[in-house]
């Protein structure tokens, strides 16, 4: 499984007082792993039996948005279009691993041949499809990333087969899914891809090579490359790479109900839900067997914690024949915001958490019954525990819901400004650009680049600056951007509050915004909430790392409890007549951004 492509750039932290702790005695530590693939790069933490973090390492990928394309049968544009090369996921975990153990080889802790790392817990970027060939090893298509547009059109189909004289268009598949029907999930992406893709369409149609294929999102493609071997050829005469061979081909709970094919009571794939996605599709004859999606081409269904998931096959390290984390536990599995909530310890009935990425995810845990929204958030499983090494129980424990509010642009929208805009040149700036005017002076700006996600779930919107007057300078527009974060975590907050019926005392935070102590106060003052920061911002990774610990026996669930600290609390400030006039402003440009793209555009 080696890799040592300079391309990819390697960053190695390492805590140097937990190092020294764990020199003083090797052969009592024990370490958990954990890999968190995001929609820009790869992360790889070492997490303590204390729950500290020994080491981080992240490797950057290229983001591949097409500017056009043979499969684009709309028109010549792209737009909207975003893949991810599998294998530069793949190379970026992978390096990741390796880079952490050489770095630690050189401080004097040794991971070739120890036993000190007891499992290794996965995180992911969800939603984000890939499709291949486990006989052949080919992977027919790039994987296509959660926040794409392309599937729009695909979602509008899918609703007009299933369309019903009594539901809203968008909600078909929501009685058993708990999701809309929307660009955003994984079965959209499906759809398309066999709608599109002519080798997948042949073997779909094959009867010896239907029953290779395999449909997964990251956190099943990770899996597989992890606990699988190399081919004797990996790559094609044309530089074609090929994926590994014989590896598990699985998903967790959590990943598996955010493609629209989970029915949420039974927690397994759905054949009616397949068919009703795919029925229309190019390669769809009608016939039993022949050119729909066979459920052998998704990955098994297990709980997010277990110790039963897999063992890694080994990662080649920098020295020739030196091999790390040969037959280490694969633990956990969870999608990147259920792990985020699993890693600020929400593990209560109403307790939330939100998170600041590309995107925003506010999730609340709703307890063992999944909740129907009527507000337009996501009925979702929070996380599931399982099978735990040495433990005499067989049967997993009942799944944790919860109720999600996505929204596609946050941290992103920063990124717009400085790559599109260049209007700044790094995200630090913004928290001493937005102090330095009292205000936004009445002007807001809505991200809605790819529409609106919850709870508007308006593909039509798009992005839009209002109010804007020529008193209006660079300072005001970054405020509003970093503004808009705030409120659209509001719209989402709001939302749950009347879905739940459920005040929230307070808002546990994670990501790299929560650095931005402006936001976070403004976040506080129009939610009129205190907002929590804790001691560790890796909360995703820590999230996948907890649950793997759990499912080896490193800690029991009442220690992981413990382990969660905060570090600020944000409280409100705001005048109420202030927060309501902010408020107004908001909806009011939300107002402006809508139905901008209709039939003729």
């Amino acid at each position: 499984m080696a890799t040592s492509n300079d391309k990819y750039a390697c960053k190695v932290r390492i805590d140097d007082f937990i190092l020294s702790s764990i020199l003083s005695d090797p052969e009592a530590a024990s370490l958990i792993g954990s890999i968190d693939n995001g929609t820009s790069s790869s992360r790889f933490l070492l997490i303590t039996s204390s729950g500290k973090i020994l080491s981080t390492a992240q490797v950057e990928y290229e983001q591949c948005f097409p500017s056009s394309s043979p499969y684009n049968k709309v028109g010549s544009s792209c737009a909207g279009w975003h893949e991810h090369n599998p294998f530069a996921i793949w190379d970026s975990v992978a390096i990741c691993m390796v880079k952490t153990v050489d770095e630690l080889f050189k401080h004097g802790l040794d991971l070739s041949n120890s036993s000190i790392v007891k499992a290794v817990g996965i995180t992911n970027q969800r939603e984000t499809t890939v499709a291949w060939n486990d006989r052949t090893g080919r992977v027919y298509y790039n994987a296509i990333v959660w926040d794409d547009t392309r599937t729009a059109a695909t979602a509008d189909t899918i609703m007009k087969e299933n369309k019903q004289s009594d539901v809203d268009p968008q909600d078909v598949l929501r009685a058993k899914t708990g999701l809309p029907v929307a660009s955003y999930f994984a079965a959209t992406k499906v759809r398309w891809l066999i709608d599109n893709i002519p080798e997948l369409q042949r073997d779909l149609n094959s009867t010896e090579e239907r029953e290779h294929v395999r449909f997964g999102t990251m956190d099943t493609w990770v899996v597989y490359m992890l606990t699988g071997y190399k081919r004797s050829v990996v790559e094609m005469d044309n530089n074609e790479r090929l994926a590994h061979i014989g590896g598990e081909f699985k998903t967790d709970v959590s990943n598996a109900s955010r493609w629209l094919f989970m029915n949420l009571e039974t927690m397994s794939w759905d054949e009616s839900l397949v068919e009703a996605v795919c029925k229309g599709s190019n390669c769809w004859s009608g016939d039993e067997g022949s050119g729909t999606v066979p459920l052998s081409a998704l990955p098994k269904i297990v709980p997010s914690a277990d110790c039963t998931i897999g063992t890694i096959h080994g990662v080649a390290c920098s020295d020739e024949g030196t091999v790390a984390f040969k037959n280490v536990i694969v633990g956990s599995i969870l999608g990147d915001q259920q792990a985020a909530l699993f890693g600020n310890n929400c593990v209560l009935p109403g307790m939330a958490k939100c998170t600041y990425g590309t995107g925003l995810f506010l999730l609340m845990n709703s307890g063992v019954k999944p909740m129907t929204s009527t507000q337009g958030l996501l009925t979702t499983v929070a996380y599931q525990i399982g099978k735990r090494l040495g433990s005499e129980e067989s049967d997993p424990s009942p799944p944790i819901y919860a109720l999600e509010g996505s929204v596609a642009f946050s941290g992103s929208t920063i990124n717009w400004l400085r790559d599109r805009v260049d209007l700044i040149d790094s995200a630090a700036e913004t928290e001493q650009l937005a102090l330095s005017v009292a205000s936004s002076e009445n002007m807001y700006l809505v991200p809605a680049f790819s529409g609106l996600f919850a709870p508007h779930w308006r593909p039509d919107a798009r992005g839009c600056m209002v109010g804007l007057t020529a008193s209006h300078a660079k300072a005001h527009i970054v405020r509003a951007a970093l503004e808009s974060s705030a409120y659209q975590a509001r719209e989402v907050f709001e939302a749950m509050t009347r879905d739940s019926n459920i005040n929230l005392k307070e808002l546990r935070v994670d990501g790299g915004a929560t650095a931005n102590k402006f936001m976070m106060q403004f976040q506080a003052d129009i939610l009129d909430t205190p907002v929590v920061r804790p001691e560790y911002l890796e909360t995703t990774g820590m999230g996948a790392g907890f649950a793997a610990g759990l499912a080896v026996g490193v800690w029991e669930t009442k220690e992981l409890s413990k382990m969660w600290k905060s570090d600020v609390t944000w409280h409100p400030t705001m005048a109420m007549e202030e927060r309501a006039k902010c408020w107004k402003g908001w909806n009011k440009a939300v107002e402006r951004s809508l139905g901008w793209v209709d039939d003729d555009n």
